[in-house]
C-alpha cells in the first residue's frame, strides 16, 4: 500500500479488533490513536480501505473489522519479528531444558507455545529422513526372550521384548548383536527395515530364526519412528474463540485432528525474511482453515513448530513466540 495514513489505520483498526473483539469506528480510532486528522478524514480513508476490500463491514454494524486480505497487508508490513521479553525467553529455556526426553520435550514446547499465544500449537518431531540409527542394544532376559533397544540419533529411544523359538547362548547373542549392529548403525530410520532383511539372510541357520525375529522387531522400532506425527495443544483456546469462525469450529478442530492434512500444509508453509510462515483466511488451501490463520517455522534440519487459530490473532507476538520457541528446539535438539 503507497498510502502511509491509510496504512496506519488499517493497523489500529487490525489493533484494536484483536484486542476488543468488536468491529471499529471512526471515533473509536480518533479517540485511541493520535492519528493527526479528524473522525471525517479517517470516516473517507476507511471508505478507501473498504473498497480496496481490506476491512468490511459485519451485518448491520457501523463500525469495521478486517479481511483476509486486511490481515495479509498488515502481516506483510511487520519489518521484524520482535524478540520476546527476557523473563519470557528464560521461561522457555527453563522449562525446555528440563525435559527428560524427546516426547517430553514435544509435549512440553506445544503447552508453553499454547499457553504463550493461546492459541492451539502444534509440533512435528523431528523429521526422520535425517535421522540415523546412533546405537541398538539387544539384551538378555532370559527364558528365551531378549529386550531389543532402539536409540536413533533424534533421541526418540524405542524398545521391544522380543519371544524367540529357542534360547540363545551368551556367544550367539553377542554375534547377534554386532551384526544388527553393522547392519544398522548410521544408516537412516527408512533404510532399517531392508538392512536388516538383508541381514537376516545372510546369516547362519543355526541364529537365522533369531536374526529374523529381531531384525524384524528393529526394523518396526524404525519404522515407527520414522513416522511424521505431530503433538498439539490448547484446543480450549480454540473452543474459547467460537465467535470469530462463522459456521463452526469443528472443522477447524476435525483439521488438526487429521494429522495428515496438517502436516501437509506445514511442510509446504516456507518462511519468508523473518523467520515466520503465516497463512491466513483463504490463503490455506483446505477448505475448513479458510476461516483460520496458521503461524509457523522450522526448526531442525525439516520439522515445524506453530499455531493455529483465528485470523483475528495477535500476529506480532505470535510470531515471535513461534520463532523463538523454534530456536530453542533446534538448539536442545542439535538441529
Amino acid at each position: 500500500m503507497n498510502h502511509p495514513r491509510r496504512l496506519q489505520i488499517l493497523q489500529a483498526i487490525v489493533e484494536d479488533y484483536v484486542h476488543f473483539r468488536e468491529p471499529v469506528g471512526s471515533k473509536a480510532l480518533v479517540d485511541r490513536h493520535r492519528l493527526g486528522v479528524s473522525s471525517a478524514t479517517v470516516r473517507n480513508d476507511m471508505a478507501a480501505l473498504e473498497e480496496e476490500g481490506l476491512i468490511t463491514a459485519p451485518h448491520t454494524s457501523s463500525g469495521r473489522i478486517p479481511t483476509d486480505k486486511g490481515y495479509r497487508t498488515f502481516v506483510d508490513q511487520i519489518a521484524a519479528v520482535k524478540p520476546l521479553s527476557g523473563p519470557e525467553r528464560r521461561a522457555i529455556q527453563r522449562l525446555l531444558d528440563d525435559a527428560a526426553d524427546i516426547d517430553d520435550v514435544m509435549e512440553r514446547t506445544v503447552r508453553l507455545l499454547a499457553q504463550l499465544t493461546q492459541q492451539v500449537a502444534v509440533v512435528q518431531y523431528p523429521h526422520a529422513s535425517g535421522v540415523t540409527v546412533r546405537h541398538v542394544e539387544v539384551v538378555d532376559l532370559g527364558a528365551g526372550r531378549v529386550l531389543v533397544v532402539l536409540i536413533p540419533t533424534n533421541g526418540r529411544v524405542a524398545q521391544r521384548v522380543v519371544v524367540l523359538r529357542t534360547p540363545l547362548e551368551e556367544s550367539q547373542l553377542l554375534e547377534l548383536r554386532a551384526r544388527v549392529l553393522a547392519a544398522v548403525v548410521g544408516r537412516s530410520l527408512t533404510a532399517v527395515p531392508d538392512a536388516l532383511a538383508v541381514m537376516a539372510a545372510g546369516t547362519a541357520p543355526p541364529l537365522q530364526p533369531a536374526a529374523a525375529a529381531v531384525g524384524e522387531a528393529v526394523g518396526a522400532l524404525a519404522a515407527g519412528g520414522a513416522e511424521h506425527r505431530m503433538v498439539m495443544a490448547g484446543t480450549a483456546n480454540l473452543a474459547r474463540a467460537t465467535g470469530d469462525f462463522h459456521l463452526s469450529i469443528g472443522p477447524v478442530l476435525e483439521a488438526l485432528e487429521e494429522q495428515v492434512v496438517m502436516l501437509r500444509l506445514l511442510s509446504e508453509m516456507e518462511q519468508d525474511a523473518r523467520g515466520v510462515a503465516v497463512r491466513i483466511g483463504t490463503e490455506n488451501a483446505e477448505g475448513p482453515l479458510s476461516e483460520a490463520a496458521v503461524v509457523a517455522t522450522g526448526y531442525g534440519p525439516q520439522s515445524k513448530v506453530g499455531v493455529v487459530g483465528p485470523m483475528r490473532m495477535d500476529y506480532p507476538s505470535t510470531m515471535a513466540a513461534v520463532r523463538a520457541v523454534a530456536r530453542y528446539l533446534s538448539r536442545i535438539l542439535g538441529g
